[in-house]
């Protein structure tokens, strides 16, 4: 993307101006007066976003600014890369290379100068690009309408819909049967099919359920996987298997009861018959529930039952849905009516379609001049059939984003379908792309999840899961959606997607390599690396595989070598047996996630001054960075799995308090060891928002319940996300019981989420965690409390909203409601001992989820009380017509709600 492009690369060449002039002291002039001509182009970009899609003129002016822009950083970048390893060298190889360096010096300072020349031609002959910007409407600046997320499904018109299948679901024999839901695309297929799958009566009938993804291209060990990982965790052993033996364990799981799979999307007869072993015929009335847009492979799947066919929406309904997308709840002028109900009639009745549409008209606002110019450009698409004319409203609606949120859109392509992103990734990601700009007073992760929301608003993204604060946690894009921008981002060199790779098709249908600057890798990753490929404009390499793939020594080098020039590296399906030393000169990387078996991250990983997410997964239980991370000052986020060893600031830089060490930008250390845990350390972390801490943490905590480690955390004023978790390996956890807990000063006052595990605390300890005023989320997991009795004191958790307890020996709990005053969500995992849930809970009138796993039946009990009470209030409410109470019983197994 253009737009992006010219950010991005003014934003680099600032960075580097100010923080590595070094580098670039003999051409530094040169990039100064680059940086100034190439600001000429943002205003005229931005200006040209919604006229350049129809404007020939205007686009190849785009794809001139593109090119040109993308030369520049080449050259930039190749130099600066080039400059690092020079000065890396020692004195005596810089000797022998003392007649290429300053070779390289008077090219890269001509090539500058050239396409400077070319920025000014471009520029100067652009008056023609200008003249197209102010013809007619283009002027017109639409009144941005900002509202909340809609939470709800789009489930207008379904409601019948998902009683005829919910029926069909619920009877006929005892005998597996398969239920099909058939359609073309954007016809509400998976939204019908989650609108029963969340249903009440679904998730009574049928505990033990799965969701599979399976598309167009699927991984039959994936889908598996995924259908294992709703039951259970899977464990190493799982992932270790072949795809049969899977199956066989799957199988096995599911022949002792009653289970619903819902297999959304299947494309072929043959990804039936390829999945289909994994699901044993019980006789226990078990189903499964299939949405195809092709009838023949629902007809295959079960020849005996008639698929359901989903039917369009009527006028009516198509007018509801759009309004609701539209409006967001408001009432509609009746300036509005006309143009609104003539754009719903003419979306034929495709859900997706009013959904994609509704999100322009919720940007334009309540402005009947926008509503009939988007009137006009849904009547140029009535002659076409429906898929096209689906294509063309995403089209429709793409042409309408702002300039900064399309290469977030159409970023979505690289992912595989139907992948559930976790947004702390995706974040992660935009902001390694340059993608996010800064704005005073925000962070650029703040700035990215309003992106974010920003495009759910729109309707082009949608939520997967949401986090107990109410956040996004994982999306995707609707397949048709996904197809779009796997088009849009081909016709813009944007990224190249490489499938089912062997040499003889890639040479073939990817001759134009050079041109991408990213490459997504779906399969074949061995085959892909072994070829020997060259990239040296690709600026991020995505790797996304099932399986894991061990990388070998001759393959060690093959990424670095090849790409140069990368800013992202995500290689977690691949595991590096050693540390890959020539990758501390690949300076430009920003974002990096490596899976190991090391455990000693080099000094030499402290040159990648660029860096700012830095993950590692490694099989060690521990890992030591030998590196200085307080020399990488771009660094926001470091997060391993293992518990991690920091060196903190050199004993000379703490002696003369050197402020050039203090990271301002690091957000995320965790999991760091509790050595670790310095008052140094932490001093040069002041903005610290997450940290997890793993290891020992009697060295943490000393007998007494304090000591100065611990201490040094409550000066992190910003600190809001804290896991402790007790590792005492290789001694059993019961060796590692913490005399108590700090006092509450010396928590972080800004708290709002704490994790514990293996802790051992006594529950009288539970107090001090009552005192802490923003805590909102508390996990207690797998042993975090021992003992048998419970009693909160008064005054305490008056923020908290989330409550999680895992496997405890507790017996009795009793509480108050205001002890509890604004809990939301409470979950009890494996409290094999709990006698009962305190029925005064059924009094917090915030209380909307208790979800029982493996508890007792006495509990269970409980818990059908507090939900009885809570139906009661319910329809006395609704009787006064006051608010609606929501509240939702969770038990496991189902046997223990009779």
């Amino acid at each position: 993307m253009s737009d992006a492009a010219v950010e991005f690369l003014l934003e680099n060449l600032k960075q580097l101006l100010l923080y590595n002039a070094n580098l670039i002291l003999d051409v530094k002039g040169q990039v100064e007066f680059l940086y100034n001509d190439l600001s000429l182009f943002k205003a005229f970009l931005k200006d040209s976003t919604e006229k350049r899609n129809k404007n020939a003129t205007l686009q190849e002016l785009v794809k001139q600014i593109r090119d040109v822009v993308y030369e520049a950083e080449d050259t930039v970048d190749t130099f600066v890369a080039q400059a690092a390893v020079h000065k890396s060298r020692s004195s005596i190889e810089r000797a022998f290379h003392i007649f290429d360096y300053p070779a390289k010096l008077r090219s890269v300072a001509k090539r500058i100068e050239d396409i400077r020349t070319k920025v000014k031609d471009i520029y100067e002959h652009k008056k023609f690009g200008f003249e197209a910007l102010q013809d007619g409407d283009g002027s017109r600046k639409s009144k941005e309408k900002k509202a909340p997320i809609v939470e709800e499904d789009n489930v207008v018109g379904f409601e019948d819909e998902a009683e005829k299948v919910t029926n069909l679901l619920t009877g006929g024999s005892d005998e597996l049967e398969v239920i099909s839901i058939v359609g073309m695309p954007g016809l509400g297929k998976t939204t019908l099919a989650k609108m029963i799958y969340r249903d009440p009566k679904i998730e009574y009938e049928f505990y033990n359920r799965a969701w599979v993804y399976v598309s167009q291209e699927y991984s039959r060990k994936e889908v598996f996987l995924n259908i294992w990982g709703h039951f259970a965790k899977p464990s190493d052993e799982i992932y270790r298997m072949n795809e049969e033996s899977i199956a066989r364990e799957l199988r096995a799981f599911l022949e002792k009861g009653k289970y619903l799979i819902v297999m959304d999307d299947v494309w072929t007869e043959d990804a039936w018959n390829d999945l289909k072993i994994a699901f044993p015929r019980n006789k226990k009335r078990s189903r499964i529930l299939l949405t195809s847009r092709i009838r023949r492979v629902a007809v295959h799947a079960n020849p005996t039952m008639e698929p359901h066919n989903l039917r369009f929406l009527t006028s009516d309904e198509s007018w509801t849905l759009l309004r609701r997308k539209a409006l967001g709840g408001e009432e509609c002028p009746d300036e509005l009516l006309q143009p609104g109900k003539h754009i719903a009639r003419e979306c034929g009745g495709l859900p997706l379609a009013l959904v994609v549409i509704g999100g322009i008209l919720l940007e334009k606002g309540t402005e009947s001049y926008w509503w009939d110019k988007v009137a006009q450009s849904v009547d140029a698409y009535l002659s076409m059939d429906q898929e096209k004319r689906m294509d063309s409203f995403i089209a429709l609606s793409f042409n309408h984003l702002p300039y900064h949120l399309r290469a977030c859109f159409l970023y979505f392509g690289m992912f595989p379908e139907d992948f559930q992103i976790p947004v702390w990734k995706l974040v992660h990601l935009w902001i390694a792309e340059g993608f996010i700009t800064q704005k005073e007073g925000m962070s650029l992760e703040d700035i990215a999840e309003e992106y974010l929301d920003d495009l759910v608003n729109r309707n082009l993204v949608m939520v997967g899961k949401r986090r107990s604060n109410g956040k996004v946690k994982t999306c995707h894009v609707h397949d048709m959606l996904h197809v779009f921008c796997k088009k849009q981002a081909a016709q813009e060199n944007f990224f190249q997607e490489i499938k089912r790779f062997d040499r003889v098709t890639y040479s073939s249908s990817y001759p134009a390599m050079d041109m991408y600057r990213r490459l997504c890798i779906h399969s074949r990753i061995l085959n892909y690396l072994s070829s020997k490929p060259s990239g040296p404009r690709v600026r991020s390499f995505l790797c996304f595989s099932s399986e894991e793939i061990v990388l070998q020594a001759e393959h060690i080098s093959s990424i670095p070598g090849a790409f140069k020039l990368l800013r992202v590296l995500d290689a977690k399906p691949i595991l590096f047996t050693r540390f890959p030393t020539d990758l501390t000169q690949v300076v430009h990387l920003r974002y990096l996630v490596l899976s190991s078996n090391f455990k000693i991250l080099p000094a030499a990983i402290s040159s990648l001054w660029n860096m700012q997410s830095l993950i590692v997964e490694t099989s060690s239980r521990t890992l030591e960075i030998k590196g200085d991370i307080w020399k990488m000052i771009q660094l926001r986020h470091l997060k391993t799995n293992a518990s991690t060893f920091l060196h903190g600031p050199l004993a000379k830089s703490r002696k003369r308090k050197d402020d050039s060490l203090i990271n301002a930008n690091l957000r995320t250390l965790s999991t760091i060891c509790p050595e670790s845990c310095t008052e140094d350390v932490f001093a040069r972390a002041p903005n610290l928002k997450k940290l997890g801490i793993r290891g020992r943490l009697a060295k943490l905590l000393d007998t007494r319940g304090a000591s100065s480690l611990f201490g040094s955390l409550g000066k992190l004023d910003y600190l809001e996300d804290l896991k402790l978790l007790n590792d005492v390996f290789p001694d059993p956890p019961s060796e590692g019981k913490l005399a108590g807990l700090p006092q509450r000063y010396n928590f972080p006052p800004k708290l709002k989420k704490l994790t514990l595990a293996d802790t051992l605390l006594e529950w009288n300890q539970m107090a001090t965690l009552g005192m802490l005023e923003s805590l909102e989320i508390l996990k207690l997991k797998d042993n975090a409390f021992k003992g048998d009795w419970w009693r909160p004191e008064d005054g305490g958790f008056r923020a908290l909203k989330v409550l999680f307890i895992g496997k405890t020996d507790l017996v009795h709990w009793h509480a108050s409601t205001h002890h509890f005053p604004r809990l939301r969500s409470l979950y009890l995992k494996h409290c094999s001992s709990l006698e009962e849930v305190p029925f005064s809970l059924a009094d917090v009138s915030s209380l909307q989820l208790i979800d029982l796993y493996c508890t007792t039946k006495s509990a269970a009990a409980s818990a059908q009380k507090i939900q009885k009470h809570k139906k009661k209030m319910k329809n006395e409410a609704e009787k006064q017509s006051t608010k609606r109470i929501v509240f939702k019983l969770s038990v496991y197994p189902p046997d223990q709600d009779q």
